[in-house]
Order: C-alpha cells, then structure tokens, then sequence
C-alpha cells in the first residue's frame, strides 16, 4: 500500500523556503520575549456611566468590545511605563541588562522635547553604554516599525539583543468631557526582546504605506512649532456627540478611520500574503492592532477569518496604541494559543494615516 504523503510536513517545509527566500539564513530574527505594564488605576464602563448618565453600556460594549481601561497617575509618564515594563521583562526572561545593545522606543509622548526618551530609559535601566538609544513616534502602526527596525539593525550586524519599548499615556491627552475617545483608550506600556534566533523562528517580508493626505484625522494640533502652547489659546468645543475638545486634545475622526481601517487592512493582508509567497489558510493567527471590536470583526468578515484564528483582545485594556499587538502576542501566548512555530500575520494601521505589516513564524 502507497504511503499517503504527509501534507502537514510539506506545508511547513514550503512555509520556511517562502520566509527564506528575502534573506540569506545568518538573517533570521525573532520576538524572543515580551512584558506588559499596565498603570495601576482602572477606569470601567460602569465609572464612565456615571460621569456621563446618557451612556448605554450593553452598545457602548458592543461596539469597543471595551469593559475597562487603565489610566496612567497624572504624576506620571510614559517613560515611567517604559522602565515598569522592561524592569519586569529582566525579571521574567534570561535575558540580562549587560546584554541589551540598543534600545528603540515608540511613543507620541515622553518626558522632554529634547533629550530623546530612549536615553532617560537607558539611564534608569542602568543598561551599558555601548547601547544605542532613539525615539519614534508612528502610534498605531509603531509596534510594526520597530520591529522592522530591530531587524535591520541585527540584520546588519549592528547590535544582538534590541529592546523595543512601546508606551502610551494617550488617556493624559484626551478632554475630560470626551466620552467617545475615552470610551475607547486606555494606556499600558511593552517591552520586547528582538533578537538574532537558535531555532528556526524568523520574520518575513515587510510592507508599508503611507495616505499623508490624510494626516489631521488622527490628531493633537497644538503643543508643537506649528502651533506651539501657551500661544495658541484652546477654546472648547462640542461636536455632534456632545463631545468637548480642544486643539490640545486627542482628536480622532471615527468613521473616516473605520473606513480607511477596513478597506486598507485586507490590501494588506493580500500583499503580505502575495509578497511572502503563502496562502491564506498558511496563517495561525492574525494579529491586527486592537483598535476596537467593530474595526476587528468588520476586517475579520471581509477576509473571511475563522473567528478561532483572529485574535481580539482589547476587553479590559481598550485601544493602547502602539502598545496593541504586543499586549495581544504576550497574551495569546500565556493562553496557549500561540506556540513556538505558529506563522502569524501581524498588521497595525492608523495616524499618519499609515499601515504596516509583517509575517512572523513565531
């Protein structure tokens, strides 16, 4: 009798040449750890009710798939919560300060204009100067930039072990009268390991793009040279929600985001797909940036996403930013769901606007 060949093998061997084919096999990096901080204060559903009675929690739930978020203490910041989440990184992996040889931080906040975040985080740390340190800020999609940094880094022979820190106070941002945008973010703080990897773990291409023309949808308008504080003043104001603002505040316009979320994530998806060589029942798991329950479901139908291979966890931390995919990876992982040799399709899309994406055997 005729062995039956075994596909599941085949499927894995033809995955590995795919991710293979961009790189030569010295170039093979991974996610090696992740850690999450999350502030201490909790800010529920039932809290945001009682500040706004109009609120109807069994919609407001439905729609952000959000019962809770985290607030950053007013005396604090986000590179508060950048050392939170690498102190317990050290703590929970075996990987060792001496180690680190470059850090990348993302975030639309941080302490001073100038010096760079990175190098207070790198003094806190107490990690070794031959470590290279700088900021980014990309929001939604900056989890993906930096991971495509932290390999070109490696890549290129230039450091081994990268600490890739995203962090968001974006609730210190928001107007306190904002119920819609409050409803929706919370902040929370990563750390990552990249590293060159001993198995067979490695990334795949990466896409990105950019609609510049689309720049102000996601927005805080005042506080830079454009238009630098105290000499604008900020008037509140309310829009059709009944939501008030001002140009200092967090402002975001939901449905063109919807929209542009939904049409630009599955391009995305079909351009990972086509330029890594897979097909789409290849993915375990797609991890998009956990924007909010209705943006994932509605992305999760147009693909036709088994409801098993799309993660969604945004519940009780809400809309973190560029904190995320991490937050979702981390979590998926303690759950068991994602193991070592799990092929995964990471994207994020947002302010800019702007998207990225990779594919990550994990």
């Amino acid at each position: 009798m005729n062995k039956m060949p075994d596909t599941t093998t085949e499927n894995r061997k033809r995955l590995n040449s795919c991710l293979r084919k961009r790189r030569n096999d010295i170039m093979q990096n991974t996610i090696k750890d992740i850690s999450c901080y999350f502030p201490d204060k909790i800010l529920t559903n039932e809290d945001l009710q009682k500040e706004f009675p109009g609120l109807k929690l069994p919609e407001l739930t439905r729609l952000t798939g959000v019962t809770q978020r985290h607030i950053c203490a007013k005396n604090k910041t986000s590179v508060d919560m950048s050392v939170a989440a690498a102190e317990k990184l050290f703590r929970e992996s075996n990987i060792k300060k001496s180690d680190i040889d470059f850090i990348i931080f993302c975030s639309a906040g941080g302490d001073y204009i100038t010096p760079a975040s990175a190098c207070i985080i790198h003094d806190q740390l107490g990690l070794p100067t031959n470590c290279g340190a700088f900021d980014y800020n990309q929001g939604c999609t900056g989890y993906i930039y930096g991971l495509s940094m932290a390999d070109s880094i490696i890549s290129a022979g230039n450091a081994k072990n990268i600490l890739l820190i995203t962090s968001e106070a974006i609730t210190s941002t928001i107007h306190p009268k904002d119920s819609s945008n409050r409803a929706i973010f919370g902040d929370a703080a990563t750390a990552s390991i990249i590293t060159k990897n001993k198995d067979n773990s490695r990334f795949g291409k990466f896409i990105f793009g950019t609609d510049g023309s689309k720049y102000d949808r996601i927005i805080i308008k005042h506080g830079r040279e454009r238009f630098p504080l105290p000499k604008y003043s900020e008037e509140d104001k309310i829009d059709s929600y009944g939501n008030i603002r001002n140009n200092a505040n967090f402002y975001m316009d939901g449905s063109e985001v919807f929209n542009f979320s939904v049409t630009k994530a599955p391009e995305l998806v079909s351009q990972l797909l086509d330029d890594n060589g897979l097909k789409f029942n290849d993915i375990d798991f797609f991890v998009f940036h956990q924007a909010n329950q209705i943006i994932l479901e509605t992305i999760g139908k147009k693909l036709k996403v088994p409801d098993n291979k799309l993660i969604i966890d945004i519940e009780t931390t809400g809309n973190t930013v560029s904190s995320t995919i991490p937050i979702a990876l981390k979590n998926s992982i303690d759950q068991g769901k994602i193991k070592r040799g799990s092929i995964l399709l990471i994207a994020g899309f947002g302010v800019g606007f702007s998207w990225g994406g990779t594919i990550l055997k994990f």
